[in-house]
């Protein structure tokens, strides 16, 4: 039974990648190379979350800034 439910998981998860990649695709500004993200070592995703968390504070401050005019 625990079989049946976990391969039931990895075939939900699956297509929710091939969805979520096929999105990632399509979007003219989005970044490709987050397609297979899932296959990268611990420490390049580190890098990768560390990276759009310097995207997002640069967005924060843009934001402050526009707040104060």
């Amino acid at each position: 039974m625990v079989f049946l439910i976990q391969n039931t998981q990895n075939r939900d998860a699956r297509a929710m990648h091939l969805k979520l990649d096929e999105l990632i695709r399509s979007l003219r500004h989005a970044n490709n190379e987050m397609i297979d993200i899932e296959k990268l070592s611990d420490e390049e995703l580190a890098a990768l979350a560390a990276s759009y968390e310097t995207i997002r504070n640069e967005c924060d401050a843009r934001s402050k800034r526009r707040e104060k005019v």
